[in-house]
Protein backbone atom coordinates (compact mmCIF):
# COMPACT_ATOMS: atom_id res chain seq x y z
CA UNK A 1 0.00 0.00 0.00
CA UNK A 2 1.53 3.31 -1.12
CA UNK A 3 1.54 6.14 1.42
CA UNK A 4 0.64 9.59 0.13
CA UNK A 5 1.22 12.67 2.27
CA UNK A 6 -1.27 15.48 1.75
CA UNK A 7 -0.32 18.73 3.54
CA UNK A 8 -3.38 20.98 3.81
CA UNK A 9 -4.44 24.34 5.20
CA UNK A 10 -8.10 23.50 4.40
CA UNK A 11 -8.26 26.30 1.82
CA UNK A 12 -10.10 26.10 -1.52
CA UNK A 13 -6.74 25.50 -3.20
CA UNK A 14 -6.00 22.59 -0.88
CA UNK A 15 -9.51 21.12 -1.17
CA UNK A 16 -9.24 21.14 -4.97
CA UNK A 17 -5.91 19.31 -4.67
CA UNK A 18 -7.54 16.86 -2.22
CA UNK A 19 -9.74 15.56 -5.05
CA UNK A 20 -6.60 14.91 -7.11
CA UNK A 21 -4.97 13.26 -4.08
CA UNK A 22 -7.95 10.92 -3.64
CA UNK A 23 -7.98 9.96 -7.31
CA UNK A 24 -4.20 9.52 -7.31
CA UNK A 25 -4.52 7.26 -4.25
CA UNK A 26 -7.08 5.20 -6.14
CA UNK A 27 -4.71 4.84 -9.12
CA UNK A 28 -1.65 3.78 -7.10
CA UNK A 29 -3.69 1.81 -4.52
CA UNK A 30 -2.57 4.13 -1.76
CA UNK A 31 -3.73 5.67 1.49
CA UNK A 32 -3.70 9.34 2.43
CA UNK A 33 -2.08 10.93 5.45
CA UNK A 34 -3.42 14.47 5.93
CA UNK A 35 -1.00 16.88 7.58
CA UNK A 36 -1.87 20.29 9.01
CA UNK A 37 0.79 22.44 10.63
CA UNK A 38 0.58 25.65 12.61
CA UNK A 39 3.21 27.92 14.09
CA UNK A 40 3.11 29.13 17.68
CA UNK A 41 4.47 32.56 18.59
CA UNK A 42 8.15 32.59 19.49
CA UNK A 43 8.91 34.33 22.75
CA UNK A 44 12.25 35.03 24.44
CA UNK A 45 12.46 32.76 27.50
CA UNK A 46 13.60 35.65 29.66
CA UNK A 47 10.47 37.62 28.99
CA UNK A 48 7.68 35.03 28.99
CA UNK A 49 4.48 36.87 29.93
CA UNK A 50 2.36 35.36 32.69
CA UNK A 51 -0.38 34.42 30.26
CA UNK A 52 1.93 32.93 27.57
CA UNK A 53 1.09 29.31 28.34
CA UNK A 54 -2.61 30.16 28.31
CA UNK A 55 -2.12 31.67 24.84
CA UNK A 56 -0.13 28.59 23.81
CA UNK A 57 -2.87 26.25 25.01
CA UNK A 58 -5.69 28.28 23.44
CA UNK A 59 -3.89 28.40 20.07
CA UNK A 60 -3.36 24.67 20.11
CA UNK A 61 -7.00 24.14 21.03
CA UNK A 62 -8.19 26.48 18.27
CA UNK A 63 -6.14 24.58 15.69
CA UNK A 64 -7.42 21.27 17.02
CA UNK A 65 -11.03 22.47 16.89
CA UNK A 66 -10.61 23.63 13.28
CA UNK A 67 -8.99 20.30 12.44
CA UNK A 68 -11.96 18.45 13.99
CA UNK A 69 -14.37 20.55 11.92
CA UNK A 70 -12.55 20.25 8.60
CA UNK A 71 -11.72 16.52 8.53
CA UNK A 72 -15.40 15.42 8.26
CA UNK A 73 -15.82 17.84 5.31
CA UNK A 74 -12.96 16.10 3.49
CA UNK A 75 -14.45 12.69 4.27
CA UNK A 76 -17.74 13.92 2.78
CA UNK A 77 -15.89 15.11 -0.32
CA UNK A 78 -14.44 11.60 -0.66
CA UNK A 79 -17.89 10.04 -0.23
CA UNK A 80 -19.37 12.24 -2.98
CA UNK A 81 -16.73 10.92 -5.39
CA UNK A 82 -17.35 7.31 -4.27
CA UNK A 83 -13.85 7.23 -2.83
CA UNK A 84 -14.78 6.80 0.82
CA UNK A 85 -12.87 3.49 0.80
CA UNK A 86 -9.56 5.37 0.50
CA UNK A 87 -7.97 5.14 3.94
CA UNK A 88 -7.53 8.58 5.54
CA UNK A 89 -5.43 9.28 8.60
CA UNK A 90 -4.43 12.69 9.90
CA UNK A 91 -1.71 14.44 11.83
CA UNK A 92 -1.66 17.89 13.46
CA UNK A 93 1.81 19.32 14.14
CA UNK A 94 3.10 22.64 15.38
CA UNK A 95 6.21 24.13 13.81
CA UNK A 96 7.67 24.80 10.38
CA UNK A 97 5.81 23.20 7.45
CA UNK A 98 8.91 22.03 5.56
CA UNK A 99 10.47 20.56 8.69
CA UNK A 100 7.20 18.78 9.54
CA UNK A 101 6.90 17.34 6.02
CA UNK A 102 10.49 16.07 6.03
CA UNK A 103 9.89 14.48 9.45
CA UNK A 104 6.66 12.77 8.37
CA UNK A 105 8.18 11.55 5.09
CA UNK A 106 10.96 9.90 7.11
CA UNK A 107 8.84 8.57 10.01
CA UNK A 108 5.95 7.27 7.90
CA UNK A 109 7.92 6.01 4.84
CA UNK A 110 5.94 8.27 2.50
CA UNK A 111 5.98 7.36 -1.22
CA UNK A 112 4.37 10.50 -2.72
CA UNK A 113 3.36 14.02 -1.69
CA UNK A 114 0.35 15.80 -3.21
CA UNK A 115 0.01 19.56 -2.65
CA UNK A 116 -2.19 22.36 -3.93
CA UNK A 117 -0.63 25.47 -5.45
CA UNK A 118 -1.90 28.91 -6.35
CA UNK A 119 -0.44 31.96 -8.07
CA UNK A 120 -0.62 33.97 -11.25
CA UNK A 121 -0.58 30.80 -13.32
CA UNK A 122 -1.05 28.26 -10.58
CA UNK A 123 2.40 26.98 -11.43
CA UNK A 124 4.26 30.17 -10.67
CA UNK A 125 3.97 30.05 -6.89
CA UNK A 126 4.79 26.34 -6.91
CA UNK A 127 8.18 26.83 -8.47
CA UNK A 128 9.11 30.31 -7.27
CA UNK A 129 10.03 30.14 -3.60
CA UNK A 130 6.69 28.82 -2.37
CA UNK A 131 6.08 26.08 0.15
CA UNK A 132 5.55 23.50 -2.57
CA UNK A 133 8.72 24.50 -4.40
CA UNK A 134 10.64 24.24 -1.14
CA UNK A 135 9.16 20.80 -0.49
CA UNK A 136 10.30 19.56 -3.92
CA UNK A 137 13.85 20.59 -3.05
CA UNK A 138 13.74 19.24 0.50
CA UNK A 139 12.36 15.73 0.11
CA UNK A 140 13.45 12.68 -1.84
CA UNK A 141 9.99 11.52 -2.94
CA UNK A 142 7.93 12.56 -5.98
CA UNK A 143 5.73 15.63 -5.42
CA UNK A 144 2.49 16.10 -7.37
CA UNK A 145 1.63 19.80 -7.41
CA UNK A 146 -1.94 20.70 -8.32
CA UNK A 147 -2.67 24.23 -9.55
CA UNK A 148 -6.00 25.61 -8.35
CA UNK A 149 -7.12 25.97 -11.98
CA UNK A 150 -6.61 22.25 -12.65
CA UNK A 151 -9.93 20.48 -12.24
CA UNK A 152 -9.60 16.71 -11.96
CA UNK A 153 -10.13 14.71 -15.12
CA UNK A 154 -9.36 11.06 -15.75
CA UNK A 155 -5.66 10.58 -16.42
CA UNK A 156 -5.37 9.36 -20.01
CA UNK A 157 -2.05 10.93 -21.01
CA UNK A 158 1.06 11.57 -18.92
CA UNK A 159 3.78 13.76 -20.39
CA UNK A 160 7.42 13.10 -19.56
CA UNK A 161 10.33 15.31 -20.57
CA UNK A 162 13.63 13.55 -21.15
CA UNK A 163 17.13 14.19 -22.41
CA UNK A 164 17.72 10.47 -23.00
CA UNK A 165 20.14 10.22 -20.08
CA UNK A 166 20.55 6.89 -18.30
CA UNK A 167 19.36 8.49 -15.05
CA UNK A 168 16.07 9.42 -16.78
CA UNK A 169 15.15 5.75 -17.23
CA UNK A 170 14.15 4.87 -13.67
CA UNK A 171 11.79 7.87 -13.30
CA UNK A 172 10.28 6.99 -16.70
CA UNK A 173 9.72 3.39 -15.58
CA UNK A 174 7.99 4.69 -12.44
CA UNK A 175 5.74 6.91 -14.57
CA UNK A 176 4.92 3.91 -16.80
CA UNK A 177 3.84 1.94 -13.70
CA UNK A 178 1.40 4.72 -12.80
CA UNK A 179 0.18 4.98 -16.40
CA UNK A 180 -0.57 1.26 -16.62
CA UNK A 181 -2.78 1.41 -13.54
CA UNK A 182 -5.08 3.91 -15.22
CA UNK A 183 -4.66 2.63 -18.82
CA UNK A 184 -2.92 5.85 -19.76
CA UNK A 185 -0.28 6.44 -22.40
CA UNK A 186 3.06 8.15 -21.67
CA UNK A 187 4.16 10.75 -24.21
CA UNK A 188 7.87 11.56 -23.94
CA UNK A 189 9.27 14.80 -25.26
CA UNK A 190 12.87 15.53 -26.15
CA UNK A 191 13.58 19.06 -27.34
CA UNK A 192 16.56 18.80 -29.65
CA UNK A 193 18.38 22.13 -29.66
CA UNK A 194 21.26 23.20 -31.88
CA UNK A 195 23.55 22.29 -28.94
CA UNK A 196 22.03 18.84 -28.33
CA UNK A 197 24.54 16.01 -28.24
CA UNK A 198 22.19 13.00 -28.04
CA UNK A 199 22.92 10.57 -30.86
CA UNK A 200 20.33 8.89 -33.06
CA UNK A 201 21.76 5.60 -31.82
CA UNK A 202 20.85 6.48 -28.18
CA UNK A 203 17.33 7.54 -29.18
CA UNK A 204 16.83 4.30 -31.12
CA UNK A 205 18.12 2.28 -28.17
CA UNK A 206 15.48 3.91 -25.94
CA UNK A 207 12.74 3.27 -28.49
CA UNK A 208 13.76 -0.39 -28.65
CA UNK A 209 13.95 -0.75 -24.85
CA UNK A 210 10.47 0.69 -24.36
CA UNK A 211 8.78 -0.62 -27.52
CA UNK A 212 6.47 -2.95 -25.57
CA UNK A 213 5.39 -0.24 -23.14
CA UNK A 214 2.56 2.32 -23.53
CA UNK A 215 5.11 4.97 -24.48
CA UNK A 216 5.74 7.09 -27.53
CA UNK A 217 8.54 9.55 -28.17
CA UNK A 218 8.41 12.99 -29.74
CA UNK A 219 11.65 14.62 -30.85
CA UNK A 220 11.19 18.30 -31.64
CA UNK A 221 13.94 20.43 -33.15
CA UNK A 222 13.87 23.81 -31.43
CA UNK A 223 16.04 26.17 -29.42
CA UNK A 224 12.95 27.40 -27.58
CA UNK A 225 12.89 24.61 -25.00
CA UNK A 226 10.41 26.07 -22.55
CA UNK A 227 7.96 27.22 -25.20
CA UNK A 228 8.14 23.81 -26.86
CA UNK A 229 7.29 22.04 -23.59
CA UNK A 230 4.29 24.30 -22.98
CA UNK A 231 3.13 23.76 -26.55
CA UNK A 232 3.53 19.99 -26.06
CA UNK A 233 1.30 20.08 -22.95
CA UNK A 234 -1.51 21.79 -24.83
CA UNK A 235 -1.34 20.03 -28.17
CA UNK A 236 -0.77 16.50 -26.86
CA UNK A 237 -3.63 16.80 -24.33
CA UNK A 238 -1.34 16.08 -21.39
CA UNK A 239 -3.21 15.43 -18.11
CA UNK A 240 -0.13 15.29 -15.85
CA UNK A 241 3.37 16.46 -16.72
CA UNK A 242 6.21 14.47 -15.11
CA UNK A 243 9.55 16.24 -14.98
CA UNK A 244 12.87 15.49 -13.32
CA UNK A 245 14.02 18.15 -10.88
CA UNK A 246 17.62 18.46 -12.03
CA UNK A 247 17.36 22.25 -12.43
CA UNK A 248 14.78 23.91 -10.24
CA UNK A 249 15.29 27.35 -11.80
CA UNK A 250 14.24 25.79 -15.11
CA UNK A 251 10.82 25.08 -13.59
CA UNK A 252 10.39 28.67 -12.45
CA UNK A 253 11.31 29.95 -15.91
CA UNK A 254 9.08 27.42 -17.65
CA UNK A 255 5.95 28.33 -15.71
CA UNK A 256 6.48 32.07 -15.30
CA UNK A 257 3.44 34.19 -16.28
CA UNK A 258 5.43 36.10 -18.89
CA UNK A 259 6.16 32.86 -20.72
CA UNK A 260 2.80 31.12 -20.31
CA UNK A 261 0.97 34.22 -21.53
CA UNK A 262 2.85 33.94 -24.82
CA UNK A 263 1.32 30.53 -25.50
CA UNK A 264 -2.31 30.54 -26.57
CA UNK A 265 -4.63 28.06 -24.85
CA UNK A 266 -2.01 27.02 -22.35
CA UNK A 267 -3.23 24.03 -20.34
CA UNK A 268 -2.87 24.25 -16.58
CA UNK A 269 -2.10 20.69 -15.50
CA UNK A 270 -0.68 19.03 -12.38
CA UNK A 271 3.09 18.55 -12.39
CA UNK A 272 4.75 15.46 -10.96
CA UNK A 273 8.23 16.56 -9.87
CA UNK A 274 10.54 13.56 -9.72
CA UNK A 275 14.09 13.27 -8.49
CA UNK A 276 17.10 12.05 -10.41
CA UNK A 277 17.85 8.42 -9.67
CA UNK A 278 20.97 6.55 -10.52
Amino acid sequence: MKKILFPTDFSEVANNAFVHALEFAKIVKGELLLLHTFELPIVDNQFIPDNYYNVFDSLQLAQFDMFKEEIPKLRELARKRNLEDIKLTHKLMDGDLIYAIKQVVKDENIDFIVMGTSGATGWESFFVGSNTGSVVSAVGVPVLSVPFEAQYDKVKTIGFTTRFRDIDKKPLKNVIKIAKKTSAVVKCLYVKTSKSDVSEETINEWKTEFENEPVNFSIVNSDLVKETILDFISHKNIDILAMITHKRNFFSELFSPSLTQKIANISIVPVLAMHEEG
